[in-house]
């Protein structure tokens, strides 16, 4: 077999670098495609996108409260343009099959599923907007090591869940363990039930099971010992009343509640009830703008 010569080989050599350096620069000179994540799937709740990430604007996740779904928001993402909304719909609420949530703890697993969906999707500066129940999320969120979060708002819910019926974690908290046996195995605990679920926005269709486990847990947790942990933005947005001792009364109970939360601003709307965005849906939706930018 004979050998090429020297300059043979040398002018082959160069023609196959030249080309390989052509090709390499042709796929550089190709527009770039955004990397894309993997659909979410959880048995634990759902998510739809609302809305298109524009300049400036960021990722909003929104949690709706025990036993209501997406719909308490009515039309808060369409009237924040820029920004991209995140609908949260937890199993076994308002109407969703009960999938993942059927049995077992309930509130840490949901925040395990909430935190898995920011860390694998590509989320811009992304803000938690939390009512009730979906605000105990959203703290519980902030509180984990290596929070992707860039800020939070609180809706109409104390730290310490016991709080909001008036007692204490310590107090009624063996109670609230008590509770889902209560709602759920007897019947005048399943009348009581019933009736919460109809006097609830939202709340038709909602898994009897479900509702008791989170509010036996919500009885049972009390965040204000490690608020002073959250070092994101936080906004607390809570409802007044009509009746000015109330109205003083709620004011006070809320900044007790919150005193060791450093990063936290508090803000009252009234009169309101609990569904402040539904009650005062202008007022909410300038606070949520301004706490956005």
């Amino acid at each position: 077999m004979s050998i090429p010569p020297v300059s043979m080989m040398t002018e082959r050599r160069r023609l196959i670098f030249g080309a390989g350096a052509a090709l390499i620069a042709a796929m550089t000179a190709l527009p770039s495609t955004p990397a894309q994540a993997a659909p979410f799937l959880s048995q634990r709740m759902t998510m739809k996108r609302r809305g298109t990430l524009g300049p400036g604007g960021r990722d909003v996740i929104l949690i709706a409260g025990l036993a209501s779904g997406p719909a308490i928001w009515n039309d808060l993402p369409a009237s924040m343009p820029g920004h991209r909304f995140h609908l949260v719909h937890i199993a076994g609420f308002a109407g969703l099959p009960v999938g993942g949530n059927a049995s077992g703890p309930l509130l840490t697993p949901l925040v395990s599923e909430l935190a898995r969906y920011i860390d694998t999707q590509p989320l811009r500066a992304p803000a938690i907007i939390g009512h009730s129940m979906g605000g105990m999320l959203s703290m519980m969120l902030a509180l984990r090591p290596t929070p992707k979060i860039n800020r939070i708002i609180v809706v109409d819910m104390l730290p310490e869940g016991a709080a909001m019926l008036g007692g204490t974690a310590g107090g009624i908290g063996f109670l609230a363990g008590q509770l889902n046996g209560y709602l759920t195995g007897t019947k005048a605990g399943r009348q009581m039930l019933a009736q919460m679920v109809m006097q609830t926005p939202g709340a038709q269709d909602s898994d009897p099971q479900v509702i008791a486990q989170a509010l036996t847990e919500l009885g049972q947790i009390n965040l204000r010992p490690r608020l002073g942990s959250i070092t994101c933005p936080m906004q607390i947005i809570y409802a007044l009343p009509n009746d000015k001792e109330m109205a003083a009364a709620q004011r006070q109970r809320y900044q007790s509640a919150y005193a060791n939360a450093r990063s936290a601003v508090l803000t009252p709307i009234g009169p309101s009830g609990h569904m402040i965005m539904q009650d005062q849906p202008e007022k909410f939706k300038t606070l949520v703008q301004k706490f956005l930018k």
